[in-house]
């Protein structure tokens, strides 16, 4: 961080410099581990004192804990790297209890394992989570980790992104190549013959490399997909890696192409040296341009695409709370009801067996209800979510027919050498224009999409407190007046005393959920502003970088001596070219590289955020709860 500070202040002295160098080169240990580290001796010094007084000595790191009779569960000595299976994906809902902190092999925030081990790590990673993709099959889902997921898409954005970018800057330079091969024919420096032959030997080398592209990225999706549904973090960063591997390789190979094609069309149209010269300064300078506009426009989707993610996480904790609203709020009129049927049970107007009698069969109908409403409403969800997806994917298919033919139709015009950089801000104009119609399309059916299952959660919520209602109007008034000697008229009194007591628990669920709603939009904005601060120093080190390299190449360059000065000025032209595509490729690898740290932070930004939810709950004092909870909050 410090390093950082400084290269955002100065980035021109060499100390400086030094400095960056070897912060990357030193192993980094971050502050959250240390405080993690520090957290947990007390744990793990209560553990070692149980351990003496049992008698028992193994080691408090250890990945397993024998039982009480000496023996060990042999369960725990599985291979760690693992994949979990399908079925072992762990609830992360926001909303779920602190009891999930107690289960060690589920999280490894239990006293059985540090936090920051390498072990829990391996297996988190390994730990498989859905596959999907498209925002909307997020909403429909159980029982997985959501940012893992939001994040992947986000990585499946930036490669799609990077996929149009890369094919537009192809689409550029041959078109490019094509109006100075068309002005030679023109003026007669090349025959019919020679320019199709060169036009055609371009396209099918662009073709090959194409193919190579596909290929090696059709094996990186297939390698590690042992289930079609379900991914790992592990295969995610693999597959990442290996494609900007693969990408690079591809660039590397575009480049030394489109040199061997300006060649090859210079030698055999037999120009004079300063006449080849002068074409492929020309060239270069229209490819930089390329570069220039793709560049400003990857940073501003790129920008778009993390945009994006926290709108789809602001989408995605609405659900999520309306969701855990509902067994809440139920929650609280049962325990009304209880503490009513108590005071009953102390007045002696109902014994203890009679009332949990009635209590037992209150709550078996009423959850079978509510799992019957919520599978009902589930099945609503993934039927609506199929058809807006089908919908939207013959939409996508009508936009990339209409993007072809504006496409052709704008390849297809003449133009002259002159008019090369009408030609490119018209083409970038027009993919640009298909690429926000497409993206506001996404956008749109996002929003519709998230209301829609707003809607279907609503709609359970009102069915369930109907359903309790009903069942809570049954048991006072039919049920009470029978198996106690209470009259109609003292049943009515009670339910209208249930219904009184109900509503100052409801308003405080309803301050704490809304509280909790504060604390999420107040972190989901921290890590706006920290990204922000991180996008604006990789920009200062994409400057520093492309200084330095320029004196590089300025430093070699004047100590030949010999060079032309027509022949320096190519040097640096064409290096700066070559920098542009690098640092464009840094771009991408280093946004990636930030959601893949998110999605490894996200276990423990969940639990985290979890704690400060129960912390906020804990301030609210919030009559849902026992006393055993309590107890459990404030030891965590």
């Amino acid at each position: 961080k410090d390093d950082s500070q400084r290269l955002l202040e100065s980035f021109n002295t060499d100390e400086k410099e030094h400095t960056l160098m070897k912060s990357k080169a030193e192993p980094y240990t971050s502050k959250e581990e240390m405080v993690l580290e520090e957290g947990e001796s007390p744990l793990n010094s209560n553990i070692a004192a149980f351990a003496l007084k049992a008698k028992v000595i193994y080691p408090i790191n250890q990945k397993f804990r024998p039982l009480a009779d000496g023996s060990s569960n042999p369960s725990l000595h599985e291979n760690p790297k693992q994949a979990g299976l399908p079925n072992q994906v762990v609830e992360t809902s926001m909303s779920g209890s602190l009891g999930s902190l107690s289960q060690g092999d589920k999280e490894d925030c239990s006293s059985s394992t540090t936090i920051h081990s390498t072990t829990s790590d391996d297996r988190f990673q390994a730990r498989a989570f859905l596959k999907v993709a498209s925002f909307p099959e997020v909403l429909t889902c159980e029982s997985f980790d959501v940012k893992l997921c939001l994040c992947s898409l986000t990585l499946k954005d930036l490669r799609l992104l990077d996929t149009e970018l890369r094919k537009e800057k192809h689409v550029m330079f041959s078109h490019v190549f094509k109006i100075y091969l068309t002005d030679f024919h023109r003026k007669k420096k090349i025959t019919d013959g020679l320019l199709k032959k060169i036009l055609q030997s371009q396209e099918n080398d662009f073709e090959e490399l194409q193919k190579q592209l596909d290929s090696r990225l059709q094996n990186t999706e297939m390698s590690g997909a042992h289930n079609s549904e379900f991914q790992t973090l592990e295969d995610i960063e693999r597959r990442e890696r290996e494609y900007s591997e693969h990408v690079i390789d591809n660039m590397e190979a575009f480049w030394k192409q489109t040199d061997k094609a300006q060649q090859d069309f210079l030698d055999q149209s037999k120009c004079s040296s300063a006449k080849a010269t002068k074409i492929m300064m020309d060239l270069t300078e229209k490819m930089i341009a390329v570069e220039s506009l793709l560049s400003e426009s990857q940073d501003l989707q790129a920008m778009d695409i993390q945009e994006r993610l926290f709108n789809w996480e602001l989408m995605v904790k609405m659900i999520d709370s309306l969701k855990s609203s509902i067994p809440e709020e139920c929650k609280c009129r049962l325990n009304t009801v209880s503490n009513i049927l108590d005071h009953l049970t102390v007045k002696n107007n109902l014994s203890v067996r009679q009332k949990e009698e009635l209590l037992t069969d209150l709550h078996k109908a009423f959850w079978e209800q509510l799992a019957h409403y919520s599978n009902e409403c589930m099945q609503q969800s993934k039927d609506l979510i199929w058809k807006r997806l089908e919908c939207r994917a013959k939409k996508k298919e009508e936009f990339k027919c209409r993007r072809e033919a504006e496409q052709e139709s704008l390849l297809s015009k003449t133009f002259l050498t002159k008019d090369v950089h009408n030609f490119l801000k018209a083409y970038h104009e027009l993919m640009e224009k298909h690429w926000q119609a497409q993206w506001d399309l996404e956008e749109e059916d996002d929003c519709e999409s998230t209301e829609a299952v707003t809607d279907l959660y609503k709609e359970l919520y009102s069915k369930a407190s109907n359903a309790l209602a009903e069942l809570v109007t049954e048991l006072f008034l039919q049920t009470l007046p029978v198996v106690t000697s209470l009259s109609l008229r003292e049943c009515e009194l009670l339910k209208e005393e249930w219904q009184e007591s109900l509503l100052p628990q409801l308003e405080k669920w309803e301050n704490h959920r809304q509280r909790c709603w504060k604390l999420f939009q107040e972190q989901l904005l921290q890590e706006k502003e920290l990204w922000i601060t991180e996008y604006a120093l990789s920009a200062v080190m994409q400057k520093h970088l492309s200084e330095k390299q320029e004196k590089i190449i300025q430093g070699v360059v004047s100590r030949l001596g010999f060079l032309s000065d027509e022949s320096v000025r190519y040097i640096l032209q064409k290096h700066r070219l070559l920098l542009c595509s690098v640092l464009t490729r840094g771009t991408f690898r280093r946004v990636g590289m930030a959601a893949l740290a998110r999605m490894r932070l996200a276990r423990k930004k969940s639990s985290l955020q979890e704690l400060r939810e129960q912390h906020t709950l804990q301030k609210g004092s919030s009559l849902c709860q026992d006393e055993d909870q309590w107890q459990l909050q404030k030891a965590v």
